[in-house]
């Protein structure tokens, strides 16, 4: 069995897909439909633009959508279709290129809902205020119960479980340095605060889950051509108004990718394919499920080379 795996925020790069678009009339076509869809040229930034502006949050969020479906429509010109994956799966915003690679949402629809996404998550908490830290060298559950305890009276949360020994936490910035302080004294390898602009996957953003709400109700969705492992439930869904509703939470709800990964593995997931943007699913994928192989697509040597190994194992 195989899964396509979708990247989150932090692979963006300069230049990134502009080797797909060069190769691919569709994965080209991908690009201009975002630029559309917003009014403004996102794909000059994206090919040729200032890494910093690339990274502000309203910005990445539908330019690492546009790479994964670059280089989603260059694997179906290479013969590749999406229902060749059994499992989609994306890393937070991943899950956005996830329902649009499996057709649950348009290319234009999607990066509307990302530019929305990316603008209520960066001013549902003033700059400042929140942090963020990666927790390496213990388990979920056990920074799980650092950030409670850190938290006195204030937000601190279990953001993201990437892998077995990373560990993301967000919340208010004291509280974050005390969980920092904490899982050093409980053992931890390194306790990292991350250049990110607001705290994302806690209670802090729930202004911004408000605003999906409402973006998501008013835009078209239907069921994706293969079931999607959300990020909050770590489990398989494909009813639109179950993936509307676990896309508002996810906001400010736990991205469960290592349960996500150990899911699917579970069910006979062998194989995964990360579209996209840099590798870093890949690395933890291979953290996790240590069985799994993984391959990658971001570029059109890669497109090529994966879609003739699925061929060949067909």
């Amino acid at each position: 069995m195989r899964a396509f795996v979708f990247p989150g925020q932090g692979a963006q790069a300069i230049g990134m897909g502009q080797d797909l678009a060069n190769a691919y009339p569709a994965a080209r076509a991908v690009f201009e439909e975002v630029d559309d869809a917003l009014g403004e040229a996102l794909s000059a930034l994206i090919f040729d633009g200032n890494l910093e502006t690339l990274t502000l949050t309203r910005n990445a969020q539908p330019a690492l959508m546009a790479a994964s479906m670059a280089a989603m429509r260059a694997l179906e010109a290479e013969g590749i279709a999406i229902t060749d994956a059994d499992f989609v799966a994306g890393h937070s915003l991943g899950e956005y290129s996830a329902l649009a690679a499996a057709g649950a949402l348009g290319i234009a629809d999607c990066a509307r809902l990302l530019r929305v996404r990316g603008d209520a998550m960066q001013q549902a908490v003033p700059q400042g205020v929140g942090a963020m830290a990666a927790i390496l060298g213990l388990d979920a559950a056990t920074v799980a119960q650092i950030a409670e305890d850190a938290a006195q009276g204030e937000v601190c949360q279990l953001a993201n479980e990437n892998d077995p020994a990373q560990n993301v936490i967000s919340g208010h910035v004291a509280a974050v340095e005390r969980a920092a302080v904490l899982a050093k004294a409980a053992g931890a390898k390194r306790a990292l605060m991350l250049p990110v602009s607001a705290p994302f996957h806690c209670a802090l953003m729930q202004p911004a889950a408000d605003v999906m709400r409402g973006a998501l109700h008013d835009t078209p969705m239907q069921a994706p051509a293969v079931p999607l492992v959300a990020n909050v439930t770590a489990l398989p869904v494909t009813d639109p108004d179950t993936i509307r509703a676990q896309l508002v939470s996810q906001v400010a709800g736990r991205v469960r990718w290592a349960s996500s990964v150990e899911w699917m593995a579970a069910q006979g997931v062998t194989s995964f394919i990360e579209i996209g943007a840099g590798k870093a699913l890949s690395g933890m994928i291979r953290r996790i499920a240590k069985e799994a192989g993984t391959a990658n697509v971001g570029t059109a040597a890669e497109a090529v080379a994966v879609a003739a190994a699925i061929k060949g194992e067909a």
